[in-house]
């Protein structure tokens, strides 16, 4: 039997493989199962018959590591004295809270045992506040305005002595002690230069002695509440005139240099970009620079600043026969009005006469000799 005639070496060597495949299958299930896969499998047992039979081995001939089940009076002995210990490290420990074997058994009732008197809470008395050794009775000033000069500040107290000082907002200031109940120091402008409160205390040197902190308010300056909406300025500057509208009138009110606006600012400089004026009480310069309103809109305050609200100028219509020349709020009537083109020449000659009359007159006046010549 040719096994290998007519193959390829390819085949050939599937053959080889499969015949070794086999051979090794066949020893491994020889060291298996032995002899007895080569003999079919059965075994026989030759068994003789005994006429007396032996008894059986006694308990106390057991070997010595076959198991024995305890006796009940054991296990209750067991389960009386065995202490149930919890270790969560082992990997057989239960959920904590989960343990069904440990759990808490409450007492029976007893009727005639009287309800436990709750323990009282124990709350302890407060400690009052020591009194401060230095005391603060009285200080002036007690308010100042924001951007004012230095100013000495007076605190009237009780138990000075010649080492407290005066701390503003934290800051120590050169003291004087004047006696026992009263000490003065100067607050320099820079310490006061904005709005808001100062805290005031008094402290010796070496910090045992202290006072409880006071304050002093520093106020928002006083400001104008009115615009400048424009100037009426002259060559020499002896007739500046310049125009405000007051919150709470319809007009705009006029005012040369060194006139008092809202009874309280007077006018110390008027220029084409703005005036300046000085709080007659207080002495401080407020700059009012000119309102310049978007074109076309009415030259009064924005809503909501607390000025009445104005009609917006008209201006000249040439085809309109009720062509009036009327005052513009801050325009001077001096000047000459444009007249555009195609508008009533008639009109046009008599306003400007009327305007070079009142121009000629201005000039005038501006000499102050009361010759009429310039």
């Amino acid at each position: 039997m040719k096994i290998f005639e007519g193959k390829s070496p390819n085949e050939r060597n599937k053959i080889i493989a499969a015949g070794v495949l086999g051979l090794m299958a066949f020893v491994a299930l020889f060291f298996a199962f032995g002899r007895g896969m080569l003999s079919g499998g059965t075994t026989s047992a030759k068994v003789t018959a005994s006429a007396t039979p032996k008894t059986a081995a006694s308990p106390g001939n057991r070997n010595s590591g076959d198991f024995q089940m305890p006796t009940e009076s054991q296990q209750n002995f067991d389960y009386g004295t065995t202490e149930v210990v919890y270790d969560p490290s082992l990997a057989g420990a239960p959920d904590p809270g989960r343990n069904i074997f440990a759990f808490y058994e409450p007492p029976p009732p007893c009727p005639t045992c009287p309800t436990p008197t709750p323990k009282p809470v124990y709350v302890p008395t407060p400690t009052p506040t020591p009194t401060p050794p230095y005391q603060v009775t009285a200080w002036n000033p007690q308010s100042v305005y924001a951007g004012s000069r230095q100013f000495r500040l007076e605190i009237a107290g009780i138990g000075f002595t010649p080492d407290a000082k005066i701390y503003f907002s934290q800051s120590m200031l050169a003291t004087t002690f004047v006696s026992d109940q009263r000490i003065v120091a100067d607050v320099p402008a820079n310490m006061i230069s904005g709005e808001g409160d100062r805290q005031i205390i008094i402290q010796s040197l070496d910090g045992t002695k202290y006072s409880l902190p006071v304050m002093l308010r520093v106020q928002p300056q006083p400001k104008p509440q009115f615009q400048y909406i424009g100037a009426k300025l002259t060559a020499r500057a002896n007739n500046d005139t310049a125009y405000f509208m007051e919150e709470g009138r319809q007009t705009p009110t006029a005012a040369r240099l060194n006139d008092i606006v809202g009874g309280r600012f007077r006018l110390v400089s008027i220029s084409s970009q703005e005036t300046i004026f000085q709080d007659v009480n207080l002495g401080f310069k407020h700059p009012v620079a000119l309102y310049r309103p978007a074109p076309g809109t009415s030259t009064s305050a924005p809503a909501g600043r607390g000025f009445p609200n104005r009609e917006v100028y008209v201006p000249y219509n040439p085809n309109s026969n009720t062509n009036v020349p009327m005052s513009i709020p801050g325009i001077p009537d001096n000047i000459p009005r444009y007249a555009p083109p195609g508008s009533n020449p008639a009109n046009t000659d008599q306003r400007q006469q009327r305007d070079r009359r009142r121009t000629r007159d201005d000039d005038d006046d501006d000499d102050d000799d009361g010759d009429g010549k310039p």
